[in-house]
């Protein structure tokens, strides 16, 4: 495969040509329907792709498999997507009612049905951002798969290495394997991968699961296997997009029953015409800031607040979660499980109900409808926030009436990648700049760099680049945007999509009030710009938990001092 370089352009303008070429030829293929990975479209994807190089995707373009990165992936497609030939992107199209059993990948909340040995069925609710994610992914495995082919494969008429043969016997073997044939195993794939024996061992048991330990060879033989049977029987793979997804894509369906779900919860606890505020966050952070420390009291006289909250960050803390969601269930939060298909629970919190024990976090209103209520939903993907947001700010229709939400300010907490520091500092938006376009959204954040300053992380504000997907990071065009007159601090996926949603309910249609107050904050998750530092290289573990209560905290606070 050839990558086009035109002579007197910078790696900027060439990386940031492959993105626009990956994204009008991904549109393209889904208005038509389907695309097979080794035709014509296919190889304009891998083609961009390689000319791009994103960070996340490592050693891509060269020879060797890229190991961090196929974990990365994996973790966000379906368990056995190497195994299927046929991948059909859908809509919620009742399979939850089905025998099928939905399959969620570890690190992206979707449903997935394996409908044979061959067809693996991914749904898509949450909107374009989302099928961009997984071709991307997809075209990232398709090149991988034919390194290995590429590796293997010895004569036109399919004969293979001695390496293959030897994988193949040890992953189509019935008996579990003893360390002695593991790591021979190992050795014949670390050969095929064009990798140390030691650089596979250090990720094998990262690939692991419970009910496979050896899923790594799965996953290398799978997809070496696949690509071999597309070029020697000529049994093609191919991704299609059904007719049901292509007809409801950008008409808002489950941000609408999304957002109709939350106003009805709101009618029903009589808190449809109290003062709301909007946070997008997780789920844990606003409700332990508020209850854990009643909950814990003791625990944190004995430690500390910040050691209560890596405490109940931790999986094995699951009965210290139940204590604080238990007091916050009977002090005014209710809980609403998603069940529109948007992937997005949210929490009501009544604070007319909330006994406070810290005075940072109490109003001073008396009038219980004065006292505000926050909902707090869950993190959007990428476009998705968009139309979420433009669903819950517009008005709620009762017997012929529009309900307006008084909505006093909307605040956007999430994790970012930063282009200056490391993990786990602070970044303070002005604007965002959405990628690919010249639109930009400039605005008056509420929350200011002096509000989080000295408390031992490093704090930078300035503008943010919203891009096309996590999985295309680029130095070369993320060094562009921090060296310029952008003066671009971050990225991120959702932020210009809030923003032009909350402009337009706010400035324009008249939803809320334009004086509705904005707060945008992130944490850092990595850096793309340092080698070793990109998302592929692992979790924040517990250094995201201070950064993010203390984002929490000024959140709050300023809710309940009506800042």
């Amino acid at each position: 495969m050839t990558m086009i370089t035109i002579p007197g352009r910078t790696r900027a303008q060439e990386s940031s040509n492959a993105i626009e070429r990956l994204y009008i030829t991904m549109r393209h293929l889904f208005n038509r329907g389907f695309y097979k990975p080794t035709g014509v479209s296919g190889e304009s994807l891998k083609e961009a792709l390689l000319t791009l190089r994103p960070e996340i995707y490592g050693t891509v373009a060269e020879e060797k498999i890229e190991l961090n990165g196929l974990l990365y992936i994996m973790d966000r497609l379906p368990l056995g997507i190497e195994e299927c030939k046929f991948i059909n992107l859908t809509s919620d199209e009742g399979y939850k009612n089905s025998h099928f059993t939905p399959i969620v990948p570890p690190k992206r909340r979707r449903n997935c049905y394996r409908i044979d040995e061959e067809q693996m069925n991914i749904e898509i609710t949450r909107g374009r951002s989302e099928i961009y994610d997984i071709l991307t992914h997809l075209t990232f495995l398709f090149i991988e798969a034919e390194k290995i082919r590429d590796a293997v494969v010895i004569d036109e008429e399919g004969n293979t290495t001695r390496d293959w043969e030897k994988l193949e016997k040890a992953v189509l073997r019935k008996k579990d394997l003893t360390q002695q044939e593991r790591e021979i195993a190992i050795t014949h794939t670390a050969n095929i991968l064009g990798r140390t024996f030691e650089e596979v061992l250090q990720v094998y048991d990262k690939f692991a699961l419970k009910e496979n330990g050896e899923r790594f060879l799965h996953i290398v033989y799978w997809l070496g296997k696949l690509s071999i049977q597309e070029d020697i029987d000529e049994t093609k793979r191919i991704i299609t997009f059904s007719p049901v997804l292509r007809e409801r894509l950008g008409h808002h369906i489950h941000g609408e029953r999304w957002a109709n779900a939350i106003k009805k919860q709101l009618v029903k606890h009589n808190l449809i015409n109290r003062p709301l505020h909007i946070v997008s966050a997780n789920m844990h952070s606003v409700m332990n800031t508020l209850y854990a420390p009643q909950a814990l009291d003791s625990l944190i006289k004995k430690h500390s607040t910040q050691y209560v909250y890596e405490q109940l960050s931790k999986s094995n803390n699951e009965q210290l979660r139940q204590r604080v969601l238990k007091l916050a269930l009977n002090q005014g939060m209710y809980f609403i499980t998603d069940e529109s298909g948007a992937n997005i629970n949210v929490q009501l919190f009544d604070t007319a109900g909330f006994n406070c024990p810290d005075q940072r976090f109490c109003t001073t209103l008396e009038d219980k409808e004065e006292k505000p209520v926050i909902i707090v939903m869950d993190y959007a993907f990428g476009e998705q926030a968009y139309e979420t947001m433009d669903e819950l700010l517009k008005p709620y229709r009762i017997d012929d009436q529009n309900i307006h939400l008084d909505v006093k300010s909307i605040s956007i907490m999430g994790k970012a990648g930063i282009l200056e520091g490391g993990k786990g500092d602070i970044m303070i938006p002005s604007a965002h700049l959405f990628e690919g376009t010249a639109d930009n959204y400039p605005f008056k954040n509420r929350l200011k760099k002096k509000d989080l300053e000295g408390n031992g992380l490093s704090i930078f504000s300035g503008a943010m680049v919203t891009v096309l997907g996590t999985s295309l990071q680029n130095r070369d065009i993320l060094k562009f945007f921090h060296d310029s007159t952008w003066n671009v601090i971050g990225l991120e996926m959702e932020g210009a999509h809030y923003q032009k949603a909350i402009q337009a309910a706010s400035k324009l249609r008249g939803s809320i009030s334009p004086k509705v107050k904005v707060r945008y904050a992130y944490y850092a998750s990595d850096n793309p710009l340092e080698t070793g530092s990109t998302l592929a290289s692992g979790g924040l573990g517990t250094t995201g938990v201070k950064p993010t209560y203390l984002i929490t905290e000024k959140i709050l606070e300023q809710i309940f001092n009506q800042a």
